[in-house]
């Protein structure tokens, strides 16, 4: 409905029908209505008259009844007040959005309550494993500090403050696992051959 005189037209028929409608019609089956909305084609032949009923799908069905038996006497309303040269027909179409909107409410409430519960289970969980299972760069100043200290053990076993053998056998190992590589290698060639 792009055109301006046409959507003049259907805004000007929505005001017309609400009216008649809060009149009252002497239909019984007439339930509470609403008119959402009022589509013209371009021409002005056809009008498309979405509405929407409260009340239960039986309430629904009687007022769709009802506004069709009165479709006649709405067109005759709605061409002595349009002042137009020709009057639309009229078709009074159920207005699905306002379901469709309650629906997607719904399915939003319960995302919203399933998040929650996400939400409660994660804040009392505990990790499967380690905390953070990734491996970490090492740290070669704890290394520096790990050769340090070895050293100083072996200096204090070579001033003769050291007493226990057992013990010393472990830091002379210590000692030269932390010592270069290539060193230890050169050593245990040179006890092979000795």
């Amino acid at each position: 409905m792009s055109h301006p005189r046409a959507a003049k037209v259907a805004e000007r028929i929505q005001q017309i029908i609400a009216r008649r409608l809060e009149k009252g019609l002497r239909d019984p089956r007439m339930g509470f209505v609403t008119i959402t909305d009022v589509r013209v084609t371009g021409d002005l032949q056809n009008a498309s008259v979405f509405y929407t009923v409260y009340g239960s799908e039986q309430e629904q069905a009687d007022t769709a009844a009802a506004l069709k038996a009165a479709t006649g006497m709405m067109r005759t309303e709605v061409g002595k007040q349009l002042g137009t040269r020709l009057t639309p027909t009229l078709e009074f179409i159920h207005d699905e959005l306002p379901d469709s909107a309650q629906h997607l409410n719904d399915l939003l409430a319960e995302a919203k309550r399933r998040d929650d519960e996400a939400h409660a289970l994660a804040a009392h969980a505990t990790y499967a494993g380690e905390e953070d299972p990734y491996t970490k760069p090492r740290d070669l100043e704890a290394d520096d500090d790990d050769d340090a200290a070895a050293d100083d053990e072996l200096d204090e076993i070579e001033d003769g403050e050291f007493d226990d053998s057992d013990e010393l056998d472990d830091i002379e190992d210590d000692h030269e696992d932390s010592d270069d590589p290539d060193d230890s290698d050169e050593e245990s060639e040179e006890e092979r051959r000795g």
